[in-house]
């Protein structure tokens, strides 16, 4: 009999239970949950992998003694990087830089969308109405791209044939100068340099994970420092940007546009002046689906799980006090 219990909650098919269970050994029983069991189901699980979307008592779980490693089935950690899990010896790794992919297309949609005014089109073509109006250009724009993680480097990659110049911003710029190498950008700056770099871009591109030292990292002070007309995208987290602050800048015209698949708070409330702007485009936190998710995240899944069973170092093992993982656990990016 098994002796130890894998808890999984992200969407799986029996196929993909057995995949997991095969990766496991026998020394594992699998048990597949859902949000309506996880809160319960959570305390058999010496490795949980998966989402709880649902509230976790996390303090009994680690109170608990049971759980050795949680593997987030998404990129962000909010739902499980809490107070009693970072201040425990349970190993924490997430996707972080696995949709990147997905990602990049998702930003290309917001960006292009609001470059050439698919909005107005769009809300022209429910009446009918056949009418020129003007758009803007992409090509000659400066991008900067605020965190440089799997995420912003697939952006910069996407990016470079069509864009005059890429400055980036990331914690960790020694690790990141092979791209200027590569000519993927053009420029690295700390992430104390956010504010150097906004007066020089048109387009201002989030891909921040969610940390106390990024929680509203991205306001008034920020928006005043760039070019009148400018572009900012946010496919990082919401809770980056200060929510207020990007409506007062959209609404003056101090910003030419924004492009949202994350806001603060989701779902964005009905009364939100945000969704009747003509200059702002709204997807719904989509920007990792594809029919690829599930996949993926059983392969690094599958991948982690011999890793810990030999006591290998894990992929995208999380810095527990960053909230992220070093670049020496970041997945190797394939593209």
């Amino acid at each position: 009999m098994p002796s130890e219990t894998i808890v999984t909650c992200f969407p799986l098919s029996a196929a993909d239970a057995d995949t997991i269970r095969d990766a496991a050994t026998e020394r594992f029983e699998v048990i597949v949950a859902n949000q309506e069991t996880i809160s319960e189901e959570i305390f058999k699980a010496d490795i949980f992998c998966g989402h709880a979307k649902v509230p976790v008592d996390w303090d009994r779980v680690v109170n608990n003694r049971k759980l050795k490693w949680i593997q987030s089935s998404a990129a962000g950690l909010d739902h499980c990087l809490v107070s009693p899990v970072i201040n425990s010896d349970i190993l924490v790794s997430g996707c972080s830089g696995l949709f990147a992919p997905q990602v990049g297309e998702q930003m290309m949609s917001l960006l292009m969308g609001l470059i050439r005014r698919s909005s107005v089109f769009f809300k022209a073509q429910q009446i009918k109405q056949f009418v020129r109006r003007p758009t803007d250009n992409l090509f000659g724009k400066t991008i900067g791209i605020a965190g440089l993680g799997g995420n912003g480097q697939r952006i910069a990659q996407i990016l470079r044939p069509m864009v005059n110049r890429i400055i980036a911003t990331d914690c960790f710029v020694e690790s990141a100068k092979d791209l200027i190498d590569d000519g993927v950008i053009d420029q690295i700056l700390p992430a104390s340099g956010l504010e150097e770099m906004l007066p020089e871009i048109d387009v201002l591109i989030i891909t921040l994970p969610l940390s106390s030292s990024n929680e509203n990292r991205i306001g008034k002070a920020q928006f005043d420092l760039l070019k009148p007309g400018a572009y900012v995208i946010n496919v990082g987290r919401g809770s980056v940007v200060e929510t207020q602050s990007m409506i007062d800048a959209l609404s003056s015209g101090r910003l030419g546009g924004a492009g949202f698949d994350v806001v603060e708070p989701e779902p964005l409330p009905t009364s939100s002046p945000l969704w009747e702007m003509d200059n702002v485009i709204i997807s719904p936190h989509v920007g990792a689906q594809s029919p690829l998710r599930i996949p993926v995240t059983i392969d690094i899944f599958c991948e982690n799980i011999k890793r810990f069973l030999s006591g290998a170092p894990l992929l995208n093992q999380v810095d527990k006090t960053l909230g992220f993982p070093l670049p020496e656990h970041r997945i190797p990016f394939k593209w």
